[in-house]
Order: C-alpha cells, then sequence, then structure tokens
C-alpha cells in the first residue's frame, strides 16, 4: 500500500457533500410569485372597499335608472320610461343651459385669477406663507359656512358690497334676488372658495422653471410681458391642461351654490342639472328618473373629458 492511499480517512459527517436539494434557494420566479402574492394580499381588503363604495353605486344607479322605485317597495322594471320622462321634462333643458352658463362664467372669470394671483405672489418674498396662508384659507372654510357668509355679503339691504358701492354712490344691487345677476354671484363666491388650491399648484410649478430662462430672457430685453408669455406659460403648459380639466368637471357638478344661495331660483334661472337631480329624488321621489339623469351627467363627462384630453394632448406636452 503506499503512502497515498494509506493517508486515507472516511469523510467524516460536516465533510459529506450535500444533496443538490439541500440549501438551494427558491429561484426568481417562486420569489416573484411569493411578491405577487403578498402584494395581492394587502390590496384585496383595499379592492373590495373600494368596490364596495364606488363602483357598487354607479351599478346600482345603473339598474335603478331602468326600475321604478321608492327604495322601500320591491322595483317594476320600466326599461326606458326614465329616460323618455328626463327628455320630456321641460326644465331639463333650463337646467342644462344653467349648467353651460356656470362652466362658461367659472373659465371665464376663475380659470385665469389664480394664475394671475400666483404669478403676482411668486415675486413677493417678504411674508410669502402668510399670503398662501391668506389665499388658502377659503378652502378649508365649510362649503356651506362660506356661502352663508356670502349670503350676507350680498345682503341687498345691510350687505357688505352693498355699503361698500354705496359709498361711490353706486347700488344698491339685488345680486341674488334678479335672474340677471343670480348666476354671476354664484360664480364669484365659488371663484373665492376654490381658487386656493389651484394658486399653490402654480405656485409649486413656477417654482420649477429654471431661472436661467428668465435670466438670460431679461439680458434680450424681454419685458415682463414677454417673459410671461414666452417661458411661464409654455412651461406650465401641463400644469394649466390639467386644472382646466378638473374645473370642467368641478363646475359641470356644481350643486351646493346654488342649493344654499337661491334653491335654484329665481324663476329657476340658477337651476342646474345636479340640482333636478336632487328635485327628481328626494323632492319628487323619482328616483328612477334621478338615476337615468345621473348615468347620462357620468356619460356627458366622459365624453367632454376625452375629447379634452385628446384635443390638447400635443398642446399640453409641447
Amino acid at each position: 500500500m503506499s503512502l497515498l492511499t494509506s493517508s486515507r480517512r472516511p469523510a467524516t459527517a460536516f465533510e459529506q457533500p450535500l444533496p443538490r436539494s439541500a440549501g438551494r434557494r427558491p429561484g426568481p420566479r417562486g420569489a416573484s410569485a411569493r411578491k405577487q402574492f403578498t402584494a395581492w394580499l394587502f390590496l384585496v381588503p383595499a379592492l373590495l372597499v373600494f368596490g364596495l363604495f364606488a363602483w357598487w353605486p354607479i351599478v346600482r344607479s345603473l339598474l335603478l335608472s331602468f326600475q321604478r322605485t321608492n327604495l322601500v317597495d320591491p322595483a317594476a322594471w320600466v326599461g326606458l320610461d326614465n329616460f323618455r320622462a328626463v327628455f320630456d321634462d321641460p326644465l331639463l333643458g333650463t337646467a342644462v343651459q344653467n349648467t353651460l352658463l356656470f362652466v362658461g362664467l367659472g373659465i371665464l372669470i376663475g380659470f385665469p385669477a389664480p394664475l394671475v394671483l400666483a404669478a403676482v405672489m411668486s415675486t413677493v418674498r417678504r411674508g410669502a406663507g402668510v399670503y398662501r396662508f391668506l389665499v388658502y384659507l377659503p378652502v378649508v372654510i365649510p362649503p356651506v359656512v362660506a356661502i352663508l357668509l356670502w349670503k350676507w355679503f350680498y345682503d341687498p339691504g345691510s350687505g357688505l358690497f352693498n355699503n361698500a358701492l354705496g359709498t361711490v354712490g353706486i347700488g344698491p344691487f339685488h345680486w341674488l334676488e334678479s335672474s340677471d345677476s343670480a348666476m354671476l354671484s354664484l360664480v364669484l363666491e365659488a371663484t373665492w372658495a376654490g381658487m386656493g388650491g389651484a394658486v399653490l399648484i402654480y405656485l409649486a410649478a413656477m417654482v420649477g422653471i429654471p431661472g436661467e430662462l428668465y435670466e438670460a430672457a431679461e439680458v434680450d430685453g424681454a419685458g415682463i410681458g414677454r417673459r410671461i408669455r414666452h417661458i411661464m406659460l409654455p412651461q406650465l403648459r401641463p400644469v394649466i391642461g390639467l386644472l382646466l380639466l378638473v374645473q370642467l368637471i368641478n363646475t359641470v357638478q356644481v350643486f351646493t351654490e346654488p342649493y344654499v344661495f337661491t334653491g335654484g331660483g329665481p324663476q329657476n334661472s340658477t337651476l342646474t342639472v345636479l340640482l333636478l337631480i336632487f328635485r327628481y329624488a328626494f323632492q319628487d321621489g323619482a328616483y328612477g328618473q334621478a338615476a337615468a339623469l345621473s348615468f347620462l351627467m357620468v356619460l356627458a363627462l366622459a365624453l367632454l373629458s376625452a375629447i379634452y384630453l385628446r384635443a390638447t394632448r400635443s398642446w399640453s406636452t409641447s
């Protein structure tokens, strides 16, 4: 026996080679499956809550639009009768016209106001936080409280606006009692109450504009107007497009202002589509008609959003 073979000894248990399967880590496919399972485990409760409180009411409303019911007795299927009743209602045209008027005035007055105010506030260095707080303060005031406050402002006898205008010999005006000025009065309050968030968004977007662009424009002799037109507005295009779409959707769904201010009057001059839906459901008990008009409104908003996004796609990304 050679020296080499005589020095060999049997391997101990710790020196035995491990089987192929021992100590092998799970492959990337198994780890990915476990991660997906864990993600779904946390996601399912949120999906259930979202489906219960968001999607189920939509489905239930769609089913309700084809039924006649008082929400207590068994419902009766009536097909398209609710939609026919809605289209035959003479107030539908009035409500649509008033809603479009509110949307138009809201865009004309309420859309440029936050942008102009943000542009002015972006130049303020001292007390900027105080000004931002004052601008955003109306947003945190409960809507009904703000409307009741402005209702006192609009009072034809002792209201703040008529008293202020009276000092220069103007007025008094019947802001909410006249069908000529009621809708404009609602738009002014809605603009004041809702523009704080848009102002802060514009200010945050303006911070991201490189200062070198303004410096180069100033060196080239560009005035404030040219700097706004050729630098600030092009840089803010995506934000402007998004906020315009949000305002379109919000103004189409206006309800609180006409309901609390005027109740749809005077002479239905502030009756909006959402207020008409409220009347169908909670004054007339016609829940099927209310659901039908709600479904038509959802379709109109979806179509409006699709048309707007398609029309402004190149504008907002250029």
